[in-house]
């Protein structure tokens, strides 16, 4: 049994046969409030909007509640990259479908197949925003770009995403990169394992490990090198289906 501290969002463990049958207080131990067990986990029934009351969830500044999908301004027109028109880039992945459709017996299991684009939410300051955007795109994901933390966090409950990018300075005067953190933090292991949380730094060396272990996400990108992104993530992915190839196989699950 989990009691979430209303004062300061410590989850506390109790032992639900030692527990009494009826409501009952404990201390938190980090804040010294006191804890009612007959309160409702606000950060297990609606995650991080109902946690820390964010003056987001309380006045919202846009009508719109989720993110916008991303559309280059040249397919905006009506053309792809290369001068084809959308109906022909449908077309063709209409084909690439049915084709793949065909082979009963896929040579590599648990691969993503190329017809199923991932999902990715861009959470950032303006500055970097088109920019990780406009790559991830280019690589074939269907990009959603979140303004502010309601619309980042909306996107998230209402969409499976398969790539979190954020970055510190993403609405600041509502906390947003304190909120989008919590909001992945409350998953559960087997779905946390299925989004690929991407952070943003001015200061951390892209691709550091170490450094993405202690900020527990899976990938840094330093902001310098956003213009690589496609690259990085590419790489980045790669390395972590490896990771849980075996592991995809034997629960029957697709590659991120």
């Amino acid at each position: 049994m989990i009691i979430v501290c209303q004062k300061c969002a410590t989850r506390l463990q109790v032992d639900e046969e030692k527990s009494p049958t009826r409501p009952f207080n404990v201390r938190c131990p980090k804040c010294n409030a006191t804890v009612s067990s007959g309160v409702a986990s606000p950060a297990s029934e609606h995650g991080a909007l109902a946690v820390g009351g964010s003056p987001a969830t309380e006045h919202p500044r846009f009508e719109q509640n989720t993110a916008r999908a991303y559309e280059p301004a040249e397919k905006a027109n009506g053309y792809g990259e290369n001068g084809a028109t959308i109906t022909e880039d449908s077309v063709r992945m209409l084909m690439d479908l049915l084709t793949k459709g065909a082979n009963h017996a896929p040579e590599n299991p648990g691969a993503r197949p190329a017809w199923d684009q991932r999902k990715a939410l861009v959470c950032t300051a303006e500055t970097y925003r088109d920019t990780a955007a406009r790559r991830l795109t280019q690589s074939g994901y269907q990009v959603f770009v979140a303004e502010d933390t309601r619309q980042a966090i909306e996107t998230m409950r209402s969409n499976k995403m398969d790539v979190v990018l954020l970055e510190p300075q993403f609405d600041p005067a509502e906390q947003g990169s304190a909120f989008v953190i919590r909001e992945i933090n409350v998953l559960r292991p087997p779905q946390r394992r299925r989004i690929f949380f991407v952070l943003i730094s001015p200061s951390m060396r892209t691709m550091d490990a170490h450094a993405a272990f202690l900020s527990n996400v899976n990938l840094v990108v330093n902001v310098a090198d956003v213009d690589e992104l496609n690259r990085i993530m590419e790489v980045a992915l790669r390395e972590y289906n490896e990771l849980y190839r075996d592991f995809n196989v034997a629960f029957n699950l697709t590659a991120l």
